[in-house]
């Protein structure tokens, strides 16, 4: 039996390469897209190791808009797994310096560009396409920062949050179909990206147990996942806390 075929946009991410890697042990077929040759290239080698029936790289920069159009970019991409695509995993995204973007508008187009509006485009041509196929899975990496701007990182937190109810109303059309939407909101995640923050405590996670909690929750259908699981209680508050105590909190 071929394994199942899965994009992964954003493949140098730290945590889809753990989730890759689980794939792989299964024999999944898996092309990694991202914008950095040296880094995609060993990544993949790694992966056929580990037990892929198929692991290459595109090189592309998602944040951009491509030459030839997203639907037709997303196309060529599927065609070299066979034009079949199982799973989307979306993992790129930027964190960026609030400070510089709350006076810098080029920066914060930047960064919605980043993590909201290239990311819903990929993930509509991702949709068209396993439309016509007739079922798989569209997952989105989202974040907990999206569920309530806060003054810490709102910029980076509004392109997630965009992400977010993009992918609830994506998954919402699609209810009823054999097509799984899932969005994945994590918490703080012990990885390069977040290399300039203090780490440690129990609010980290390291990104192979995010990358596990991914894998389970497309097993089961799921349509949202907080990982780890107690940032779902924990946001539960933060959303719904007054406005008035909200706008006391250094958050």
């Amino acid at each position: 039996m071929v394994g199942e075929g899965v994009i992964i946009l954003g493949g140098t991410s730290a945590v889809a390469e753990h989730y890759a890697r689980r794939l792989a042990a299964r024999g999944a077929r898996l092309l990694l897209v991202g914008r950095n040759a040296e880094r995609l290239t060993p990544i993949a080698g790694d992966l056929l190791v580990r037990g892929a029936a198929f692991a290459e790289t595109a090189v592309l920069d998602l944040a951009e808009p491509p030459a030839e159009g997203y639907q037709a970019a997303w196309n060529g991409l599927a065609e070299r797994l066979g034009g079949t695509v199982d799973v989307v995993l979306l993992a790129y995204g930027v964190l960026g310096d609030q400070k510089a973007a709350e006076t810098d508008p080029a920066e914060t187009v930047r960064l919605l560009s980043s993590n909201m509006v290239s990311a819903c485009a990929w993930m509509t041509a991702a949709s068209v396409s396993m439309e016509q196929q007739g079922a798989g899975s569209l997952v989105a990496i989202s974040s907990v920062a999206g569920d309530r701007g806060r003054q810490s990182n709102y910029i980076y937190g509004a392109g997630k949050g965009g992400l977010s109810v993009f992918m609830e109303g994506l998954a919402h059309r699609l209810a009823g179909t054999a097509i799984r939407v899932l969005t994945v909101k994590p918490g703080f995640i012990d990885t390069p990206m977040t290399d300039g923050m203090a780490k440690g405590g129990p609010l980290w996670a390291t990104a192979d147990k995010v990358a596990a909690d991914i894998d389970r929750a497309v097993g089961k259908g799921r349509v949202v996942l907080y990982t780890p699981w107690f940032w779902g209680p924990i946001l539960f508050v933060v959303r719904h806390l007054p406005r008035a105590i909200f706008h006391r909190l250094k958050i």
